[in-house]
C-alpha cells in the first residue's frame, strides 16, 4: 500500500470516529438539558457550563501538547512530531473560540457584564492570540525545516501559560469560578450535575483527539501527494 493510500485509509477512520464523537456530544447535551437539574441561583444560564469548561479543558489539553511535541521535534526532528503539533495548535484555536464565546454569554446574566479584564479571562484569550498567531507563522513560513522550527520555539512559550491560566484564580482577585472538579477539599457540584460534568469532559477528550487525528491525516495525505506529484514530475 502506498503511502498517499495509508493516509487516506486514516483519513477515513479519523471521520468515522469524528461522527461517533458528534454523536456523543450530542448525547452530553440531552443529558445536560433533559435529565440535569438546574443550578439553584444561575438557572438555565448553568447548562453553558456543559459546554465551557469541556471545551476549555480540551484546548487546554491541546496547547500542552503542542509544548510536548514542539519540543520533542526540536530533539528529534521528527516531521511527525511537527505535523502533530500544527494538528493539536488548529483544533485548540477551535476550542478556545468556543471557550471565548461560551465565556460572555453565561457571563452577561450572572455577573450582568459580557466581559472582566481579571486574570483568567484576559491570559485565556492572550492564549487565544498566541496560538492564532502560531497558525499565521506557519502559513506565512513556506521553507519546511524553518517553520517547523519557528513554530515549534512558539508552541513551547504559549503551552508555559497554560498552567499560569489554571491557577490564576488562586493567585489573583477574580469573578471567575474557582475549581469545581480539581478543588482542594473536593468536588463542589451537586452528583447529577457532577456526573453529567465528567461525562461531557470525557466526551469532549475523545471528540478532541477524533478531531486532532483528522486533520493529522488530512496534513499527511496532502504531504503524501505532494511527494507522489514531485517524484513524477521527477520521472518525466
Amino acid at each position: 500500500m502506498t503511502p498517499t493510500q495509508n493516509a487516506e485509509r486514516a483519513l477515513r477512520r479519523s471521520a468515522f470516529f469524528m461522527g461517533l464523537g458528534l454523536l456523543l456530544v450530542a448525547a452530553v447535551y440531552v443529558r445536560a438539558l433533559r435529565f440535569t437539574p438546574l443550578e439553584a441561583t444561575q438557572g438555565p444560564a448553568q447548562k453553558i457550563f456543559y459546554l465551557h469548561v469541556p471545551s476549555a479543558w480540551v484546548a487546554f489539553l491541546a496547547f500542552g501538547l503542542v509544548g510536548v511535541c514542539s519540543a520533542l521535534y526540536l530533539f528529534l526532528k521528527d516531521v511527525r512530531l511537527d505535523r502533530a503539533a500544527a494538528s493539536l495548535a488548529e483544533v485548540g484555536v477551535v476550542f478556545t473560540t468556543v471557550v471565548l464565546v461560551t465565556g460572555p454569554i453565561w457571563a452577561k446574566p450572572i455577573w450582568g457584564a459580557w466581559w472582566t479584564w481579571d486574570a483568567r479571562l484576559t491570559s485565556t484569550l492572550f492564549l487565544w492570540f498566541i496560538y492564532f498567531g502560531y497558525l499565521v507563522l506557519r502559513s506565512a513560513v513556506q521553507e519546511p525545516g524553518r517553520r517547523a522550527r519557528y513554530s515549534a520555539v512558539l508552541g513551547i512559550l504559549g503551552s508555559l501559560l497554560v498552567p499560569f491560566i489554571h491557577v490564576s484564580v488562586l493567585l489573583f482577585r477574580t469573578l471567575h469560578p474557582k475549581a469545581v472538579v480539581l478543588n482542594p477539599s473536593g468536588p463542589t457540584l451537586p452528583g447529577s450535575m457532577l456526573a453529567t460534568l465528567l461525562f461531557a469532559l470525557a466526551v469532549f477528550t475523545v471528540f478532541f483527539f477524533s478531531l486532532v487525528a483528522h486533520r493529522y491525516a488530512q496534513a499527511t495525505l496532502a504531504e503524501a501527494r505532494d511527494a507522489a506529484r514531485e517524484e513524477a514530475d521527477d520521472a518525466r
